[in-house]
């Protein structure tokens, strides 16, 4: 499939940005929440920053983004509108997180139920944007599990280590924080890594033979394509990505996604000060850039059924 820049940057900045907004929810919930209202009131609304901006750049994929609106009309049936729903009513959820910082009572009722509703509308806002790609059964490699506890724990991984730069930014130390940054990245490193190997080695779904319906006669290819000229079937989803690299992405993914924020991270957790906040706020930038490259691959490495009918044998 052809990887459309906006899209991408949809997925990755608004995964950021709900997982963090669930890890602070988590901890308003607890009531372990850091004195600073300039902390939590940053924070929150650096979550709700990113969500707005991957809520933008996805109107650059819509032909007639001024009819976005009508998506939530077909919430009954399609995923993209219960996703366009919940985007809906997570977003005043979080506004009521980022005031409930101004206030004095940490513990006051409303806050607690914005958290606990934040608990609900944040995982299930990323699950429904997983769902728009593991709904369809056309593409063999979105087609599965994986792909929804990939969007899940991404966003989770990503939005605590945005959780814990914050933290560090404002003097926080905040073991807890680094640590849980640091096993979210094994957890989404290892659910990367399954779903690598389970697109690699899974078989196809659909190939020439059961597509035309001629398989019964042997081996099927086309002796024409059924275009003379390139169009839009070929251009978004008969996108090829070279093996090599492929591979190479994929190197660029675990090093930029998950090594190097994890070494950052940890080299955060023994600095103090100024040096601290840096090292946490590098580790973010560079994981969001090895997700954006994740994210690329993701869609790179999709192949639609429809490709059989232009000289694609599986």
């Amino acid at each position: 499939m052809h990887p459309a820049l906006s899209v991408i940057f949809f997925t990755v900045l608004t995964g950021a940005g709900l997982g963090q907004l669930f890890l602070f929810a988590v901890m308003i919930a607890g009531g372990h929440t850091p004195g600073s209202p300039a902390f939590g009131l940053t924070s929150t609304l650096l979550a709700l920053v990113l969500v707005g901006m991957g809520t933008l750049a996805s109107t650059a994929h819509l032909g007639r983004p001024e009819r976005a609106w009508r998506a939530v009309s077909q919430w009954r049936s399609s995923w993209l509108s219960r996703e366009a729903v919940l985007m809906a009513l997570v977003v005043p959820v979080g506004l009521a997180l980022a005031a409930g910082w101004l206030g004095e009572d940490r513990r006051a009722a409303w806050w607690r139920a914005a958290a606990i509703l934040t608990l609900v509308l944040a995982p299930a806002t990323v699950f429904a944007t997983a769902m728009i790609y593991a709904s369809l059964k056309t593409v063999r490699q979105w087609r599965t599990r994986w792909t929804t506890a990939v969007y899940l724990v991404l966003a989770l991984m990503s939005g605590s280590t945005l959780a814990y730069a914050c933290l560090r930014g404002f003097g926080y130390g905040a073991w807890p924080g680094g640590v849980t940054a640091l096993a979210l990245m094994g957890c989404g490193l290892a659910v990367k890594l399954g779903y690598w190997w389970h697109i690699d080695r899974s078989p196809p779904v659909a190939t020439a033979e059961s597509a035309t319906g001629l398989g019964f006669i042997g081996k099927v290819r086309p002796l024409d394509p059924p275009h003379t000229e390139e169009n839009y079937l070929l251009k978004e989803m008969g996108y090829r990505l070279a093996r090599k690299h492929r591979a190479r992405l994929r190197r660029i993914t675990m090093l930029a996604g998950f090594g190097v924020p994890a070494a950052l991270v940890a080299m955060a957790l023994n600095l103090t000060g100024w040096h601290a906040g840096l090292a946490a706020g590098m580790a973010a930038l560079i994981m969001l850039f090895g997700l954006v490259v994740e994210r690329w691959l993701f869609f790179a490495e999709a192949t639609h059924t429809v490709t059989l009918y232009y000289g694609g044998t599986a």
